[in-house]
Order: C-alpha cells, then structure tokens, then sequence
C-alpha cells in the first residue's frame, strides 16, 4: 500500500509539472508574438495574443484543482508537499505573465509610430531578455536547479537596466515631438509591462530554491526588488 502510495503521489506531480510546462511555454509564446505584433503593427497577431490567455488561465485552473487532490487525498509529506506549494504559487504568477503579454497585445492598436525612434528599437531586446527568463526559470524548475535559479534572478537588473534606458528615451523624445505623446505613453506601459514580467520571473526563481532545497531567499541579490 505505501508503494503505490508513494507511485501515486509521483504521478500525480508529474502531472502537476506537466501543467506549469504547458503554462510557461503558453506564456513566453505569448510575450514572443505580443513583441511581434507591436514592431510589425500586426494586430490580428494581437487579437491572437489576447484570445490565447483564455487558455493560460484554464491550465491555472487545473493546477489549483490538481494540487488541492493531492493534498486532500495523498497527504504529501517533505520533498513532495513543497513540490505541490511551489507548483500553486508558480502557476498564479505564470499566469500573471501572460497577463502581462496580453496587455502589451491590447496596447498595439494604439500605437502606430512613423519611422523608428531608440525607444522602440530597444524593446525587442529587453523582451528578450524577460523571455529567456521565463524560460530559464522553468528550465530550473523541471530540473530543481537552485543555481539556474539564482542566475535568472541576476538577470533581472538588466530588464531594469532597459526600463530606465526607454523611459529616459521617451520622457525625451515626448517633449521634443508632442504630437507622439499618446503613443509614446502605450510604449512606456508596453515596457513597464516587461519589467513586471522579469519581476515575476525572478518570483518564480525564488520558488523553485525554494522547492529545490526547502530554504528561503531571505534577500535578493543585490540589485533586486522585492515583487
């Protein structure tokens, strides 16, 4: 009874991990086109964006169901309880990111600059970067990597790095081209928006040291802000 005990509790959070996958490539696919909808003004690809969420949200529904099965009926014990806490905590900021995609999705249509200005030049490559977040850090919670972990929580001072550099930019590029003001004002909200989704990354990274080894990040690494 104790094996398939035990058996049962480890398919169930393979199922369980097999879900925060699902969300996290959902997610980053989602953040991918939201940057390529606004640099192309695509906004069928927006729309697309924006109607995809639906399914993020229906995964993290399936994560909250699953868990509370298996605290309910496999009493998880050590190892495996906070394999469960950290999936239920995760799969809420997950979908938080893809929140994120779709509201820089929903600002396309307000945004039409006429020829190419740096602040929106360098919001493809701050994307970049909150992608592979996203992407290393679930990387490191599928292999419970408390250094990959910690590395994509180093990164997030350059997604801040970005932020500071577009908002500078465009403070500027607003008082010197008034008529840009309102476009310019959804591009700042777009990279707000990415510095919110290497926030939550860097959230993510904590949780899976956490699961990873049971300790707490009392403090983030120097640079860091708290979510």
């Amino acid at each position: 009874m104790a094996n398939h005990t035990v058996t049962a509790v480890d398919s169930d959070i393979g199922r369980l991990r097999g879900l925060i996958s699902e969300m996290g490539g959902l997610a980053e696919d989602a953040i991918q086109k939201s940057i390529a909808s606004l640099m192309q003004h695509d906004l069928d690809l927006a729309r697309a964006v924006v109607a995809g969420d639906a399914r993020i949200d229906a995964l993290e529904a399936d994560v909250d169901r699953l868990a509370v099965r298996i605290i309910a009926l496999r009493a998880p014990m050590a190892d495996d309880l906070r394999d469960v806490i950290a999936a239920l905590k995760i799969a809420g900021v997950i979908e938080r990111i893809g929140d994120y995609a779709k509201n820089i999705a929903r600002r396309v249509d307000g945004m039409e600059f006429r020829g190419k200005i740096e602040p929106l030049i360098l919001v493809p490559a701050m994307a970049d970067i909150a992608r592979s977040m996203v992407h290393d850090v679930l990387d490191a919670y599928a292999a419970r990597d408390k250094e990959l972990a910690i590395e994509v929580i180093r990164r997030d001072d350059q997604v801040d790095n970005f932020y500071d550099s577009i908002f500078r930019n465009l403070v500027a590029h607003m008082m010197e081209n008034p008529a840009t003001i309102s476009s310019a004002a959804n591009l700042l909200f777009v990279a707000r928006n990415l510095e919110r989704i290497g926030d939550h990354a860097t959230n993510v990274a904590e949780m899976v040291h956490y699961a990873a080894t049971g300790d707490y990040l009392q403090d983030r690494l120097a640079g860091q802000k708290s979510a």
